[in-house]
């Protein structure tokens, strides 16, 4: 199994950026995921830019993707879109827009986890398609990716989202704009004063969701760094890390580790790592808040 880093969820500086790019690099992941997957307005890095830094990457011997906004609003989202494709080559398809523009360029494309892929027969469209590799929706478990698979008739590559803040929801509102009492075309890019999102707390002050955008994440953490034999299990070809603000580099050697000799991996100190906790309640078909111990 291959180690991924998925896009970049939340809005960063534009040095803050290129920095952990730059970073990445260097660490144990054959694939990275560029561009912005939540909001068009954000615009530290423009496509020109990500197109910069994918050649880079590519020169740094990782595989490049770009992956596609959940939520396509406008022709320009779908002119920059069509760029990526263009001069990129590998596209994540996170909308239906995306699909048709991998369609048309007839170039392939990697399913991603917004596509609500829930049975065979769908799995099998997109392969026909021009899809590669799917991600199965965050909320599926392992037992329904195991009969979705065994219900598709083609081939394909399964890619498992490992770990992570889990992205819940889309809406067309800018949560953290009305946060700020301010409107979605007037955000003042407030975004960019949470690394991490926002983290939202219940009125007993337990830790409930993250705000980050237009798009809702859980607070904890979607952890599958004990449960990787039961994703092997599955016939899972990669692994994907969603970065986060510190530890990214960390996580990501732990995941290694655990995947070269699970036996001598060492233990990290999550609670410092992710401190509102780890959970993989979904991969075990329960509520996502749970923490299954892996028996």
């Amino acid at each position: 199994m291959q180690l991924t880093l998925g896009p970049l969820l939340y809005y960063w500086s534009r040095q803050a950026t290129l920095d952990f790019y730059a970073a990445a690099a260097d660490w144990n992941v054959s694939t990275i995921y560029l561009g912005e997957v939540v909001c068009a307005r954000r615009h530290e890095l423009r496509t020109s830019d990500w197109l910069a830094l994918g050649q880079q990457l590519c020169q740094a011997g990782k595989t490049v993707v770009y992956s596609s906004q959940a939520l396509l609003e406008s022709g320009s989202d779908l002119s920059s879109l069509r760029r990526f494709a263009k001069e990129g080559g590998l596209l994540e398809a996170n909308d239906l827009g995306a699909v048709k523009i991998a369609r048309d360029l007839a170039i392939p494309y990697i399913a991603g986890p917004h596509l609500n892929i829930y049975n065979g027969a769908t799995l099998d469209w997109h392969q026909a398609a021009g899809a590669i590799r799917w991600l199965p929706s965050l909320e599926a478990s392992r037992a329904a990716i195991v009969a979705t698979l065994a219900e598709a008739k083609l081939p394909i590559e399964t890619e498992i989202f490992a770990h992570g803040r889990l992205p819940l929801a889309f809406s067309a509102r800018c949560f953290t704009a009305r946060h700020y009492d301010l409107s979605k075309d007037a955000c003042e890019f407030k975004c960019i004063e949470h690394a991490d999102g926002q983290l939202l707390k219940t009125r007993e002050g337990q830790d409930f969701l993250r705000l980050n955008g237009i798009q809702t994440q859980s607070a904890a953490c979607h952890a599958l760094i004990h449960d990787l034999a039961s994703v092997t299990n599955v016939g899972a070809s990669h692994l994907r890390i969603s970065p986060q603000a510190q530890f990214t580099a960390e996580i990501v050697a732990a995941y290694a580790a655990a995947l070269a000799n699970p036996a001598t991996a060492p233990e990290l100190d999550w609670q410092r790592i992710n401190p509102e906790g780890l959970v993989n309640g979904y991969w075990h078909g329960q509520a996502g808040i749970c923490m299954k111990e892996t028996v």
